[in-house]
């Protein structure tokens, strides 16, 4: 659906879908004696138009939900042991020092906002929402994120892993 094809009364920049419910409220409706749209399209647009400010807030809300129902990367472990460790932290930022042996994995997790730091390297299977993949890591290697939903990794090398997270708080 495009802008074109919306009530006049939806448009951006056009008046308030909720002014409209609340002059509809005020006024009598003759038949009924209840508040309540007077014809099947006006009501079928302004549900519509609720539906659709709904299913907005919730693709937008993905990483909210992640972050309210997986452990964070301290939190998540392997086999019920952890494969991170605080080293730091403060009200402006964390440090986490993440460990990964050939055959350790970290199970299912997401990130805030955080930098990485490659200790040692290897290799790692990674798995997210877009599949599998082999990652080789240099030791010395860097990278940064805006936060990552969820994913899960194992040390599928045969050389020992090992991490700096940088979490700003």
């Amino acid at each position: 659906m495009d802008a074109s094809e919306l009530h006049p009364d939806a448009t951006v920049g056009g008046p308030d879908p909720m002014n409209r419910l609340e002059r509809a409220c005020r006024q009598p409706a003759p038949s009924r004696g209840y508040c309540g749209f007077h014809d099947i399209g006006e009501s079928l647009r302004f549900t519509l138009l609720l539906m659709s400010c709904a299913l907005a807030h919730v693709a937008d809300s993905d990483a909210v939900i992640a972050s309210e129902t997986l452990p964070d990367p301290l939190a998540a472990g392997w086999r019920g042991q952890s494969v991170c460790e605080k080293l730091h932290e403060t009200a402006e930022v964390r440090v986490l020092r993440c460990t990964f042996p050939p055959g350790v994995g970290h199970e299912r997790h997401f990130h805030p906002r955080h930098f990485g730091y490659a200790l040692s390297g290897g290799t790692m299977e990674i798995l997210d929402k877009n599949g599998i993949r082999r990652v080789t890591i240099a030791a010395g290697s860097y990278f940064s994120s805006e936060g990552i939903d969820w994913h899960e990794g194992l040390n599928v090398g045969d050389t020992v892993v090992q991490y700096l997270m940088i979490e700003p708080l």
